[in-house]
């Protein structure tokens, strides 16, 4: 992104005293690859179809990853990110950490270390290289760190490729200049390794054009996009996030939710469609952010440390219990279905591990009760509503399979009145790449007054343009309550 980890197991001694000891480097390939071309290409193989993490201590993020090097707390996160099903993980590089223009032995020592723990827990790695950094003016001083940090590496067949810089911006003439004299030294020195440079969400597919126009005579061998935007439209922008670098490939490097500035079930949701609408656009890399939450205080002084949603971006929280992220990116990596409980369809989901939110909570906020429920113990209640121009309270939730025009949609859900008025319905909303509303229909409205459970059903069939689509559960100008249950929604 531009802007104390807790053992799950150690290592034994023994191989703690080796990696300290380590101050090069091995070539796990033993020998210098005959074929350079061949090399690239089967590494390329390999980026495209990678289950890639990416990683922080939970103790010491960001440049702290390497000036408080922990090999044990490395090793146990290296064990928990092969448990979840990732088989690569990222190492992001700062050449003021590392020494500039000439690396230290003390963190080359490291980075190797890295690369052998990573190795033992059969994870390559992805390096990225100057990140923090913006001396696009020192050519020959960056081609030589990059040169010292990777020709050890240049027949090692535990790295899988090479991020050139992290987030570069493609409207900086002096970045993009440095970046296509640099690609031609970094790939001098490590020809069989396939080279890459990230772009910010902020700057999308935009960015992405510019990037692959600004590098036509030094071409990158893929290209890695970084999503954090709305996850319910993920389909229509990865979509035209492929085909803006296409034929060359495309990888998700990033993406995630803040569990801090959103929740954990909002966390999951948003993962399984990324990973959902990934699939369906062709993109079979994505690279979650990141295996843990950060402690605070573990993120060194920079503008990302004052953002507090960067500390939650983890499947792991920083006592190492899952979230349910976690599970979700699990099943994904394994082609297995998502966990039942991921939409919360009967509100029995634990606090703060729903994907469903408020919707004009000004007029009324939907709330978890067991007073009533249908099934189950759990149901959803609004109470004395209110009702404007703008709408009617409810309580939303976005299906996991990406939208398209033409799909017919089931949404359903029980309700039950006590004393109820005003308008009682669930609802289809769509929504166009803009987010802008295009269009919906509702159920018949439940009996005003004291009504047992009743279903209430809607059907639609998403417009022209749609890309997103929501289901909300609405009770406006309420001065009773109505609750809800068992939900259930699909496509046909």
């Amino acid at each position: 992104m531009r802007v104390a980890s807790v053992f799950r197991k150690g290592i034994v001694p023994a191989v703690l005293t080796a990696l300290m000891m380590a101050a090069t480097p091995a070539n796990a390939a033993g020998s210098p690859a005959t074929d350079e071309g061949a090399k690239l290409a089967g590494r390329l193989a390999e980026v495209k179809i990678s289950k890639q993490i990416n990683y922080f201590p939970a103790e010491a993020g960001w440049s702290k990853m390497w000036t408080d090097f922990d090999v044990k707390a490395i090793d146990a996160d290296f064990a928990a990110a092969a448990a979840v099903g990732a088989d690569s993980v990222r190492a992001i590089i700062f050449p003021s950490t590392f020494g500039y223009p000439t690396p230290k032995p003390e963190y080359t020592t490291k980075l190797a270390q890295f690369v052998t723990l990573a190795a033992a827990h059969g994870l390559s790695v992805k390096f990225t290289l100057f990140d923090w950094w913006d001396g696009y003016s020192d050519t020959a001083g960056s081609a030589a760190w990059a040169t010292a940090l990777l020709t050890p590496y240049r027949y090692d067949d535990r790295i899988i490729s090479v991020g050139v810089q992290n987030e570069l911006d493609p409207d900086n003439a002096a970045a993009i200049a440095w970046a296509k004299k640099i690609v031609p030294a970094i790939r001098a020195a490590a020809p069989g390794l396939p080279l890459t440079i990230s772009i910010s969400a902020t700057d999308g597919i935009p960015g992405l054009t510019k990037l692959k126009a600004a590098m036509a005579g030094t071409p990158l061998d893929y290209y890695d996009f970084h999503f954090y935007a709305n996850s319910e439209r993920a389909l229509s922008i990865l979509q035209q996030a492929k085909a803006a670098v296409a034929p060359a490939p495309l990888v998700i490097g990033e993406t995630g939710l803040s569990s801090l500035s959103y929740s954990d079930g909002e966390q999951a949701a948003f993962l399984a469609r990324v990973f959902q609408a990934a699939g369906q656009a062709g993109i079979a890399s994505i690279a979650p952010w990141t295996l843990n939450d950060v402690s605070p205080g573990a993120i060194p002084e920079s503008a990302v440390s004052k953002i507090p949603g960067q500390y939650q971006f983890g499947l792991y929280r920083i006592d190492g219990s899952a979230k349910p992220a976690a599970a979700v990116v699990k099943a994904a990596w394994a082609g297995a279905a998502y966990p039942a409980g991921l939409m919360d369809p009967g509100f029995e989901n634990a606090v703060g591990q729903t994907p469903w939110r408020a919707y004009l909570p000004e007029l009324g906020v939907a709330t978890k009760t067991t007073a009533v429920a249908r099934t189950g113990k759990w149901s959803v209640a609004l109470t004395r509503t209110g009702k404007t121009a703008a709408g009617s309270p409810s309580y939303r939730v976005s299906p996991i399979v990406p939208i398209k025009p033409g799909q017919k949609w089931h949404a359903e859900a029980w309700a039950r009145g006590n004393a109820t008025t005003g308008t009682t319905q669930v609802a289809v909303s769509w929504f166009d790449a803009k987010d802008a509303w295009i269009g919906g229909a509702t159920s018949a409205t439940l009996p005003t007054g004291t009504v047992n459970w009743t279903k209430l059903s809607v059907d639609s069939t998403a417009p022209a343009g749609a890309t997103s689509m929501q289901v909300h559960l609405k009770s406006g100008g309420n001065t009773g309550t109505v609750w809800f249950d068992d939900v259930a929604m699909s496509m046909s």
